[in-house]
């Protein structure tokens, strides 16, 4: 750590089914830390990407982490075979105190680079733009300081001014979900949540599949690769103007709609719909993505795509191709009914998931599985041990 400042590292990451390619956005500023403050140097999991920060002094590793994006799901499509296009990719960094050289890696599907860039982050840049807002924020739950604990940030999108009564309520419905599960409810003082209370133009969220476009903050839509359930947003940098001052580490949406449908994206947010009757256990799973790396469990038996290979192992936790079922969860083996079931990670031959039923599976599981619960506790204790 350097200084108490977030460096904010913006990109474009561009490409097709075959190829791809990351370019440099914008530098940006933000006055404090909220990230971790331990194990700087250390991935918790390998996942599509990774940045890594060093010294250009003496080269020490000053910050790592690991993440996914829309635009790797977006090259497994079929529009990507015939079409490039890019994505917004936003990053935040401890600000180093001197000349910091940044890589940023893509991985395919096997594991291997695809796509990298290195280039030199000097904190002294005057092309380093501040970024500040000012949101209307309400505290849900502070155990400690940000340097201390998790802090999650729950954001509004879709609701009006007149609305914003019930984002709140969505707001700490959405956290008591997630902290009724374990292991989120045994740490659960380790987390600070908040909502930051975004005034939409208009109610509700886009729907293209019924021809609904709204004006909203994050311009999130439905129909996500023309996936229907598939809610998302594309405008990562004005998420993250949007939260600029406000401390946080990890992001959950909520859209305003009583559609059925979510996404959660490893190291970038979650975003799920308030209004479905599902809401609750759909926020859990979506988190479980965004947060700990956690696979889905469930699978498509006429819908057989190669997600995964035989020649490796899949870096998310809680499914497998037995590829190296050592580095998973073969130390568990029959323990509260852990073993080995086909079908997972939408395949249904090939992967291989711990136990009959899961959060990560169904949105009637009791729960999150013994491997999923122990990848959690593990992921929370990355941040705070």
């Amino acid at each position: 750590m350097g200084q108490e400042r977030t460096l904010r590292l913006d990109y474009s990451f561009s490409g097709t089914s075959g190829s791809a390619s990351v370019a440099l956005d914008e530098l940006r500023c933000i006055d404090g830390w909220a990230g971790r403050r331990n194990n700087l140097q250390e991935f918790p999991l390998k996942g599509n990407g990774q940045l890594t920060m060093r010294s250009c002094a003496d080269g020490s590793i000053l910050y790592r982490l690991s993440f996914s994006t829309l635009f790797q799901e977006w090259q497994n499509t079929e529009e990507a075979g015939h079409v490039r296009r890019s994505f917004e990719n936003v990053f935040l960094v401890p600000m180093p105190a001197g000349k910091a050289e940044v890589c940023v890696e893509l991985f395919d599907p096997h594991g291997c680079t695809e796509a990298s860039l290195t280039h030199v982050v000097d904190p002294g840049d005057i092309l380093i733009r501040p970024a500040s807002s000012n949101p209307e924020v309400q505290d849900l739950m502070i155990s400690g300081p940000a340097d201390k604990c998790i802090d999650v940030v729950i954001v509004a999108e879709g609701y009006t001014e007149s609305e914003m009564g019930t984002f709140w309520k969505d707001a700490r419905k959405a956290m008591q979900s997630i902290l009724s599960h374990e292991p989120f409810k045994t740490y659960r003082k380790r987390f600070n949540f908040r909502a930051v209370g975004l005034r939409s133009a208009e109610s509700g969220v886009s729907i293209p599949a019924k021809g609904v476009w709204k004006d909203t903050p994050l311009h999130s839509h439905f129909s996500t690769f023309y996936s229907d359930r598939y809610l998302t947003t594309l405008n990562i940098k004005d998420l993250h103007d949007h939260l600029a001052g406000v401390p946080y580490e990890h992001i959950i949406i909520l859209a305003n709609t009583d559609n059925y449908g979510g996404g959660g994206i490893y190291n970038s947010y979650t975003l799920t719909t308030a209004h479905h009757r599902l809401f609750k256990p759909v926020v859990v799973h979506e988190f479980g993505h965004s947060f700990a790396g956690l696979a889905d469990e469930y699978y498509y038996d006429d819908q057989y795509s190669n997600y995964y290979f035989p020649d490796c192992e899949p870096w998310e936790p809680n499914i497998t191709t037995m590829y190296d079922f050592a580095s998973k969860w073969e130390d568990m083996l029959g323990v509260d009914g852990v073993s080995v079931l086909e079908g997972g990670g939408y395949m249904s031959k090939g992967v291989w998931r711990p136990c009959p039923d899961c959060r990560m599976k169904t949105n009637e599981a009791a729960g999150f599985c013994p491997v999923c619960r122990r990848a959690i506790e593990r992921m929370i204790r990355f941040y705070t041990d």
